[in-house]
């Protein structure tokens, strides 16, 4: 048992439920399976969950809630936490549970006077919480997404599949609309990359590697190639495009998340470092060659059944770092025969 015994919240007379959601899109996709949980034990409640306006596609796309509530800018300060709170007050939740492990996320519960608050015991808000589960060693340890999974059961959640599959808030015909607005005319598959990664330097894989897998890929397989990602991306992406021979699209900073999430889910094969994206596309069940250097493929490798890891096994890594303290070997030894090799197996299925 990783996890200890805890009070669970009661089957009944919970008819109307805030779920805080998670801040960022790789995040807010592991904790799927977790809401899928909760919709399944209150299958006739109310559920809304609070966000931040850049993950809130994510949940409307890929999740059972009936409402999504956007954590706006205004609400950053003291004042705007205590206005948060009173809107939610107004709103009559039965019960709050809080998938952000914040303090904050159990202030507001609190001052919102939901009646049931329940969440990890974490960044010392234990007091704040009627149902609380303490975070083991070993629950720190496990995939994020049983991190997740294991909260809402140790709350009295029924178990849900840990698997993602397509969700059925995507609409086909939308996709390839969104498509045909980005590349108007192409008979071929499509293959997104995405270079990025939010956190930092030390998750990013070369550009040159990334443009010398695609130009491997082009001269056996009729592709066109997307370059995906954020306004913080863009430059990276470019230097993707530029290096390759041949011709990729960069479109990172230029379509909203709602639209990536659309070309993700018409790609034949998605190349990715560990980002939001790679997470994404895998939740789509996309076969994916994910690649991993500084962090830890055993606790946040995309789910799915079609994904491949690519990640060398060296002593220093995962260390976690935003930056990477010493020669970059965790990403160095990773070839661009290793990624072609993950790519054409997957191709050629």
């Amino acid at each position: 048992m990783i996890l200890g015994k805890s009070k669970k919240l009661p089957q009944e007379g919970i008819n109307n439920i805030l779920i805080r959601g998670t801040n960022w899109i790789g995040d807010a996709i592991l904790t799927l399976p977790a809401m899928a949980s909760i919709r399944a034990t209150y299958p006739h409640a109310h559920i809304a969950v609070l966000v931040k306006p850049w993950v809130a596609d994510i949940y409307k796309l890929f999740s059972a809630v009936d409402e999504v509530i956007i954590y706006e800018a205004k609400y950053d300060t003291p004042a705007g936490v205590f206005r948060l709170a009173s809107m939610l007050k107004n709103r009559n939740f039965d019960a709050a549970i809080l998938l952000q492990n914040a303090i904050e996320a159990a202030i507001i519960a609190f001052m919102a006077r939901i009646p049931l608050r329940a969440g990890y015991r974490s960044d010392a808000r234990g007091l704040l919480l009627t149902h609380s589960v303490k975070r083991t060693k070993e629950i720190r340890k496990v995939h994020q997404i049983e991190y997740y999974l294991e909260m809402v059961k140790a709350l009295g959640c029924v178990s849900a599949d840990r698997e993602m599959r397509l969700p059925t808030r995507i609409n086909i015909q939308d996709a390839r609309n969104i498509l045909q607005k980005y590349i108007p005319e192409t008979n071929k598959s499509i293959i997104g990359i995405a270079p990025g990664a939010t956190y930092g330097p030390a998750k990013r894989w070369f550009p040159e590697r990334f443009a010398a897998v695609a130009d491997k890929l082009s001269e056996s397989f009729p592709m066109q190639g997307i370059l995906l990602g954020s306004k913080a991306d863009w430059e990276t992406a470019e230097e993707v495009r530029k290096a390759a021979r041949t011709k990729l699209i960069n479109l990172a900073g230029k379509t909203s998340l709602r639209e990536a999430i659309h070309l993700i889910s018409q790609c034949r094969l998605f190349i990715s470092n560990d980002s939001g994206l790679m997470h994404i596309s895998g939740a789509l069940n996309i076969p994916t060659v994910a690649i991993f250097g500084s962090t830890n493929p055993i606790t946040t490798s995309p789910a799915g059944n079609k994904t491949t890891i690519v990640h060398q096994n060296v002593s220093c890594s995962p260390c976690l770092e935003e930056t990477c303290p010493t020669d970059f070997r965790c990403m160095k030894l990773v070839s661009v025969e290793n990624v072609f090799a993950a790519a054409q197996n997957i191709l050629n299925k």
